[in-house]
């Protein structure tokens, strides 16, 4: 067997005689050599029980205000992280803001990695005319500053979760796309994909069997930090005044409503939607590095 046909890391598994089971064994040693990917699971997996869980054991009311209880400090009674200007208890509403960015966050990016897989491939694997119409497609779209076009459609459309999901997830896919695109590019040459054309297989067939799973190491990489972006595009976003409406919350929205509080001494507004955003989004990077670390082919060799 040449050089170029045991680039196929399938190819390579089968001839090291190293079972699939292994390389799952290896990959997870290399995870959890990093601490940092490990600490960004525990700060997610903690994020997300609070935000989900934290509710069946702190109720309160996001929906009636109460007006007798506004900017009531933290550590009163019923309410450990005080309560905002409409009266809502502050650590209910961090967990209501939670689910909002934790869902949108993890739909949109995973809805951009999708789309952005699919596109790149394509457009590597056609080549020609076909690669070049789909990525000027690609190029004007990241010409647009991607922010600009979020805060355009969020302000011709009721931003509501759904639709903040497509929103996103209709413009994060670009920088997916490139990154998929390359590594078909160089996919499509080989010995394995040309034989398999060759036995009349498809061009679907090639990126569904052979592209894409090759592929597959830099598109997992890469939905992490889309998920990371798509929490920071939700929290942006709401800062502007654009996201989801009241009732609903989210942790961006929070920051946007406590900036202004946060003048008049109600500090306890601003910085705990202000931590959690930070704390989910260096988880990411976190998981991120890890994985990537995982599907890197030297340290899996070592």
């Amino acid at each position: 067997m040449n050089d170029e046909t045991r680039d196929d890391p399938r190819d390579e598994t089968h001839d090291e005689g190293t079972p699939l089971r292994g390389l799952w064994r290896q990959g997870l040693e290399v995870f959890v050599d990093n601490r940092l990917a490990l600490v960004g699971v525990g700060i997610f997996l903690l994020l997300a029980a609070f935000s989900f869980l934290g509710p069946l054991f702190h109720d309160s009311d996001q929906v009636h205000t109460d007006l007798a209880s506004v900017y009531l400090s933290p550590g009163t009674a019923g309410h450990p992280l005080g309560t905002d200007g409409v009266g809502y208890d502050q650590l209910g509403r961090l967990m209501l803001g939670g689910q909002t960015s934790i869902v949108v966050g993890l739909a949109a990016g995973l809805l951009a990695t999708v789309v952005g897989t699919v596109w790149g491939a394509i457009a590597g694997f056609a080549g020609g005319w076909v690669d070049a119409v789909m990525m000027r497609v690609v190029d004007a779209m990241m010409s647009i500053p991607a922010l600009f076009l979020f805060m355009l459609m969020a302000a011709i459309v009721t931003p509501t979760v759904p639709m903040l999901i497509v929103i996103i997830g209709a413009f994060a896919w670009l920088g997916p796309a490139r990154l998929v695109r390359g590594e078909a590019l160089t996919l499509r040459t080989r010995e394995y994909v040309l034989a398999m054309r060759g036995m009349g297989g498809t061009g679907g067939r090639a990126v569904r069997r052979h592209i894409i799973p090759n592929a597959i190491g830099t598109v997992i990489v890469n939905a992490t930090f889309q998920i990371a972006d798509a929490i920071l595009y939700v929290a942006y976003l709401s800062f502007l005044g654009l996201g989801v409406p009241p009732p609903a919350a989210n942790w961006g929205g929070m920051l946007s409503d406590g900036l202004s509080d946060t003048f008049s001494g109600h500090w306890w507004l601003l910085y705990p939607p202000g931590i959690a955003i930070i704390l989910i989004v260096l988880a990411f990077n976190f998981i991120g590095d890890g994985l990537r670390d995982v599907f890197e082919v030297r340290l899996r060799r070592r």
